[in-house]
């Protein structure tokens, strides 16, 4: 069943703009590293969406005639519902308590950690990594697609920034206990 569950939200990533001098050079002096941080502190926090289910790639398509074109995956569409569904749970969420959700009009930086099912044959008391299929920018395409379905944004082409990675479950960085995907959205302020 797909649900969302709150996840302390990490630090806002890099915006275009800070730990900037005015030469441009990326070297901070204290007074521009003061800078920067209340830029930071002010950002606003990143939606933050779980979900639970199998990432499923959003791959080739398969012509079938007339000009009609089928996903060639079944999984596609469950995942990308799924997504749809923990998309606008959490809006709705924001909504009603924050007060404060809208369609994100302007640019984007989006991170996923995309926890897949780890196979028996795997080894179980070490770290190991899903280097195999499914590609990674594959189960972007798909999860991206299902966000614009939810109206979280007008458009994936909105993204600037992305940030994906593959997981086991409980291994490594944002891994889930079990299949799904950890998304974070925030929106670029000037």
């Amino acid at each position: 069943m797909d649900s969302v569950t709150s996840q302390t939200p990490r630090p806002v990533p890099p915006v275009a703009g800070l730990g900037q001098t005015s030469s441009g050079s990326g070297e901070d002096t204290a007074a521009g590293a003061e800078t920067d941080l209340g830029k930071i502190r002010s950002a606003p926090a990143p939606l933050v969406i779980t979900v639970h289910g199998t990432p499923a790639p959003q791959g080739s398509k398969r012509h079938v005639g007339r000009g009609v074109m089928i996903e060639t995956s079944k999984l596609v569409k469950p995942w990308r519902e799924a997504v749809k569904h923990a998309a606008l749970l959490q809006v709705t969420t924001e909504v009603v308590f924050r007060g404060q959700h809208r369609t994100i009009e302007g640019p984007v930086i989006v991170e996923v950690t995309f926890t897949l099912h780890k196979p028996a044959s795997a080894p179980k008391r070490r770290t190991t990594w899903p280097q195999r299929k499914p590609d990674v920018d594959k189960l972007l395409r798909s999860t991206l697609d299902a966000l614009s379905d939810a109206g979280v944004w007008v458009d994936d082409a909105q993204v600037v920034e992305v940030t994906a990675r593959k997981v086991f479950p409980l291994e490594g960085v944002d891994a889930l206990p079990h299949p799904g995907a950890l998304i974070r959205i925030w929106e670029v302020t000037p």
